[in-house]
């Protein structure tokens, strides 16, 4: 008798030479656009530009446009194409998840299933609509602090110790209008204590920037002393021996599930389905855990001495709070601290 393993073993055998040879037609067909143009808001532009290299070395002959920008400011970039008609974008890489089912009720993004989807784990699956958009990057906020101006005893253990007096003049933030994680984080924090707690927060005449990158390079510089910021960004940082320490807040962290997509407009259609599918192989995947990210995938390998998400406690945030609270939270934010 056959049993389920042997049957899908068999199927697998049989279907292999049609999935190469479809992969195959793909990669030639991505090789004739010859390029691909990526909006990526995820990762920092060196790391982009790095990730960029790395695709064409896989696939000689396709070159990578990085545009990177804040998550926002992405997104309001591909709007303003699609009302005019001069698509550039073939691969949208954003950090907030709730534009994609915004754009996919514009009809806006492109139907495309990549094979590696298949190995992708289930909390990034079940944030994904599969043949749509994935969620291929995600990222914990905890606070940061400059090691040479705070020792660990005083580091802030909570959100709430941000609005202490002795952090006037040096907390350090995101924008949320421009980072599509700062507004993740703001709205968990509202979540837990109310816009109440941004007013008490101002008092304190925090230091604002754009990208949730900003407060790690104000922090690390010295300008600031405490404040949220990626593990994306924190730990790659303290590997190259810049002064930052971490305090995982007792409130909970946030965390930025970042997804990826094909507007239906790509100029290179091929190219940016071949280009989504490598976003979800491994050695994107490892790269983003190299840089703090999380896991994507089953068959990475997570990076020693670094806590697992799940022993970390966290600001739950569904993706229909995410998309009806970040407009909210950043009118606000405008109110409260300003354009």
């Amino acid at each position: 008798m056959m049993n389920r393993r042997t049957v899908l073993t068999g199927l697998a055998a049989t279907l292999a030479p049609h999935l190469a040879h479809a992969d195959e037609v793909l990669e030639a067909a991505a090789r004739k656009e010859a390029a691909v143009t990526w909006y990526i808001a995820q990762i920092d532009s060196e790391s982009a530009e790095a990730m960029g290299k790395r695709f064409t070395a896989a696939y000689p002959g396709i070159t990578v446009s990085v545009i990177r920008t804040t998550g926002q400011v992405a997104y309001q970039r591909l709007l303003l194409e699609l009302k005019n008609g001069t698509p550039q974008c073939d691969v949208l890489s954003t950090t907030d998840i709730s534009q994609m089912p915004a754009l996919k009720e514009r009809k806006a993004l492109m139907q495309y299933e990549p094979p590696n989807a298949a190995s992708m784990l289930p909390p990034f699956l079940r944030l994904s609509d599969p043949g749509w958009f994935y969620a291929n990057s995600a990222t914990n906020h905890f606070i940061a602090y400059n090691t040479r101006k705070v020792t660990a005893a005083e580091a802030p253990k909570s959100w709430t110790d941000l609005l202490e007096p002795r952090w006037k003049n040096q907390v350090a933030l995101p924008h949320p209008a421009f980072s599509g994680c700062g507004g993740v984080w703001a709205l968990g924090v509202r979540k837990l204590y109310g816009w109440d707690y941004f007013e008490k927060l101002a008092a304190n005449n925090p230091r604002i920037g754009r990208s949730f990158n900003d407060p790690a390079t104000l922090i690390t510089s010295g300008e600031c002393m405490v404040g949220p910021a990626p593990a994306n960004a924190v730990y790659p940082s303290i590997e190259k021996g810049n002064p930052l320490g971490i305090s995982y807040p007792s409130d909970g962290c946030s965390v930025c599930f970042a997804p990826s997509g094909i507007p239906a407009t790509a100029p290179h259609p091929n190219a940016a389905k071949l280009f989504l599918n490598w976003l979800l192989g491994v050695e994107y995947a490892q790269a983003g855990i190299e840089r703090g990210s999380e896991a994507l995938r089953h068959d990475l390998t997570p990076k020693v001495g670094r806590p697992l998400l799940e022993t970390l406690p966290i600001m739950p945030l569904s993706v229909d709070e995410i998309r009806v609270g970040v407009p909210d939270v950043i009118e606000q934010w405008r109110q409260t601290f300003g354009s």
